[in-house]
């Protein structure tokens, strides 16, 4: 078990209310045309939803809101190829191949699972994490040669694998590539560079997941075969899945996708993802954060463990009992994945206490050759929740230190690693996670690099857990009504979270419950008088003690409904509580 301790304490950042002559316009508006109150009218004007279009919009987007996949520079020429690969009197082998994680093996699943119903000569292709690494592999290409592939759709990886798409093009290999991540100074020489991120890409969304990215390849696919779209929308289940997973913005086009792969889940989803619900425990309805850590974990369990193309086998199970068995296959790879993270983020952390130069740095850079190479990002992450700064996990992989990096709030990790690419063998990634390998003997001056760049040009305030208050709130104000608007305003994530409202003069009603020796219950009032409302703190023991005295406390917090015994009772979800 990791050791439980007190949180660094919190930075609140109250957002700018929405005061001036031209928002005050705009909530009047809002409050008139939608029938609501001029608080949750704010609300809107927020997050830059200021007319009654622009509501209709946000509370019910539309699948015609989803942007022509042929704005998307290349897309022409990857459906051209595609084509051409698919002529009978060509019948060109293809070959779907993806990244391990969740991102990958969805969009693997998406692209193969469609495509294959219109083609025969078709296959998947996920890469070994521990014998091939990230990306396109050696490994992959010749496989795809010697077995008779011509064309290859890269999914979630590619962008940066100049050397790897020019050897299998010397092989008579093709590459489309389906990417989202950053791209270098230059582009792989493949058939279609598919990537909303490329300079000279006018795409008006540039934040898709990898998978929505190999979903816009499909859309032009039927566009161009006059294939009716309504045969791919089950698909979005899967998209909604990366979306979450790899965190990605919950805003725009990603909405739209996730706002219908949710539809689809809840309603009807595919057989493989049936059984992990169900296996996940799930119950209620589901939303983004039941797929960021009930389903996408156990998918990324599978290539953490032993092989990912398990994942895609459960995605595109077809039989209950088939799906049945690899989902409680991936539950066991879970199980263990949880038990290695939990020892190996205790060996971090106390690496860390143990240092007085690592505790005292701007950064974090820790390796270990023993360490899973499964597990390090979530090691990382886990390491940010006791000390908040970039961190870097590293263990010993192919005779190389493999890295995962994952960053604070405000702060961009890739571009601080691209300062230290002299020392890298190959690196990649987003502005809060990266993964990177180098030479085992270059990892102390990693560290000594990694840290001058991060001291050099992070700011304190990215050192201190933040968190966004949307605006203060009344309980008198706390409905049934706020709660069931609130939450048409998801799906959440980020650039779209949830809103967190806070509240001062706050009064402990009773004695507080500690449950299972870390979290709170209790019960509170505003003000000396006012109806009473139960609150829930995970991880919130520490402050038992200091709400006792009788005087008063703020706290910051989300509202959300509570189902118990077939109940529903609104309750306080507690972010932060000061005395």
């Amino acid at each position: 078990m990791i050791a439980q301790s007190s949180p660094p304490p919190k930075r609140w950042i109250p957002k700018p209310f929405p005061d001036s002559e031209e928002q005050q316009m705009a909530i009047q508006s809002l409050t008139q045309s939608l029938g609501i109150s001029p608080f949750l009218a704010a609300l809107l004007v927020q997050r830059g939803v200021t007319t009654y279009d622009e509501a209709r919009v946000f509370f019910r987007p539309e699948i015609s809101h989803l942007h022509n996949p042929f704005d998307m520079k290349d897309m022409d020429r990857a459906i051209m190829r595609l084509q051409m690969a698919m002529l009978p009197e060509r019948e060109e082998k293809i070959l779907i191949y993806g990244d391990y994680d969740v991102d990958g093996t969805t969009s693997v699943a998406l692209v193969y699972g469609f495509l294959k119903n219109y083609h025969k000569n078709i296959d998947y292709y996920i890469p070994d994490r521990y014998k091939e690494g990230y990306g396109i592999s050696k490994q992959g290409i010749e496989w795809a040669a010697d077995n008779g592939f011509s064309l290859i759709i890269a999914l979630d990886c590619g962008i940066k694998s100049i050397d790897r798409v020019a050897e299998a093009k010397a092989l008579g290999v093709d590459f489309i590539i389906c990417d989202h991540h950053r791209p270098g100074d230059e582009l792989p020489d493949a058939a279609a560079v598919l990537d909303p991120k490329r300079d000279d890409c006018a795409y008006p969304y540039k934040e898709l997941s990898g998978c929505g990215v190999g979903f816009k390849l499909l859309q032009a696919f039927c566009m161009h075969k006059g294939i009716e779209p309504e045969q791919l929308y089950p698909c979005l289940d899967l998209v909604a899945v990366s979306i979450a997973s790899d965190i990605v913005p919950l805003t725009g086009e990603n909405r739209v996708l996730a706002y219908y792969g949710l539809k689809y889940l809840n309603a009807e989803p595919r057989t493989g993802l049936k059984a992990l619900i169900k296996i996940a425990g799930f119950s209620r309805e589901l939303d983004i954060t039941n797929l960021v850590f009930g389903l996408g974990p156990r998918i990324n369990a599978a290539g953490r463990i032993q092989h990912a193309k398990a994942a895609v086998q459960l995605l595109l199970a077809e039989s209950e009992e088939e799906a049945d068995e690899f989902a409680m296959a991936i539950n066991k790879h879970n199980n263990s994945r949880r038990e290695f993270d939990s020892s190996i983020t205790e060996q971090a952390l106390a690496m860390i206490r143990e240092s007085e130069a690592l505790t005292h740095a701007k950064s974090t850079v820790l390796y270990d050759a023993s360490w899973h190479k499964g597990v390090i990002g979530i090691v990382a992450s886990r390491c940010i929740e006791h000390f908040h700064r970039p961190t870097i996990i590293l263990t010993q992989s192919n005779d190389k230190a493999a890295g995962s990096a994952r960053s604070v709030p405000g702060f961009d990790v890739y571009e601080a690693i691209e300062e230290c690419a002299d020392l890298l063998e190959q690196f990649g990634g987003h502005t809060f996670a990266a993964g990177m390998t180098m030479p085992v003997t270059n990892i102390d001056a990693f560290r000594r690099k990694f840290e001058e760049v991060v001291a050099r040009t992070i700011k304190e305030e990215h050192l201190t857990p933040l968190i966004d208050i949307d605006l203060p709130l009344n309980f008198s104000e706390i409905s049934d009504k706020l709660v069931r608007i609130v939450k048409q305003m998801g799906p959440f994530g980020p650039h779209n979270l949830q809103p967190t409202f806070m509240t001062d003069d706050v009064y402990l009603v009773g004695e507080p419950i500690i449950m299972k020796e870390k979290h709170l219950k209790l019960n509170v009032k505003q003000g000396r008088t006012g109806h009473t409302l139960t609150a829930i703190g995970f991880g919130f023991a520490h402050v038992a003690d200091h709400i006792q005295s009788g005087k008063p406390f703020s706290i910051c917090y989300q509202v959300e409904q509570n189902f118990y015994n077939g109940n529903v009772s609104l309750q306080l979800m507690l972010k932060d509580l000061k005395v």
